[in-house]
């Protein structure tokens, strides 16, 4: 894995001076950073597992699924397993046939991982969420995790709704219009806001 993106020194002392809140999570979780394994295809294969159930239930499931790919969890190992072999490490029918549809389409290049780093992050969550079972909230986790996007606020995330309460002192849901000043406040480094605000939440920095 890489270090810490270029901008993430840049993005903490503005963020220090923006919002007092952020300022104390950023001491209070010095010790990690964003990092990136800067493999699309295993960051989506793990997506596309973890939708709808809990981290353990996904964990365990990836688990399987890594060992069915004897360790190599890349388009051309997929590719060879089957249907049942796939199923079998606990994915539904939709999950299996989203993993199945993504290896063939990297393999035959209709969808080419390389073109996100010419486009804008809306353009990039368009074209990643063309693909079988992911929407905008994957397509975000991709560009922040895989691509390390700096201004990914993804407000479809309820982790991230859970911190921003606990840490402003708001009710669950937030209110969507104080979600939009955090986010006018926090740009252009809304990613690292959210991993901070992650933090608060989770003891274990968050890794797809």
């Amino acid at each position: 894995m890489s270090n810490q993106p270029a901008y993430w020194n840049k993005a903490k002392k503005y963020l220090n001076k923006k919002d007092s809140i952020m300022k104390n999570l950023i001491n209070k979780y010095s010790d990690a950073n964003l990092t990136s394994r800067k493999d699309v295809f295993f960051s989506l294969c793990k997506s596309i597992i973890g939708q709808q159930i809990s981290v353990a239930a996904a964990n365990s499931v990836f688990l399987k699924f890594k060992k069915k790919c004897k360790n190599k969890i890349n388009a051309k190992t997929v590719s060879n397993l089957n249907f049942n072999q796939l199923k079998s490490c606990g994915l539904s029918r939709q999950k299996v046939l989203g993993i199945k549809s993504l290896s063939k389409q990297i393999l035959n290049k209709s969808f080419n991982p390389q073109l996100i780093n010419t486009m804008s992050d809306e353009e990039a969550i368009n074209y990643l969420s063309n693909l079988k079972q992911i929407g905008r909230w994957s397509a975000e986790m991709i560009l922040l995790f895989t691509y390390n996007r700096s201004n990914i606020w993804p407000i479809q995330d309820i982790g991230l709704l859970r911190a921003i309460s606990k840490n402003y002192k708001k009710k669950y849901l937030p209110p969507e219009k104080f979600v939009k000043l955090l986010q006018k406040r926090y740009t252009p480094y809304c990613s690292v806001a959210t991993w901070y605000l992650w933090r608060s939440i989770d003891p274990e920095p968050i890794q797809y």
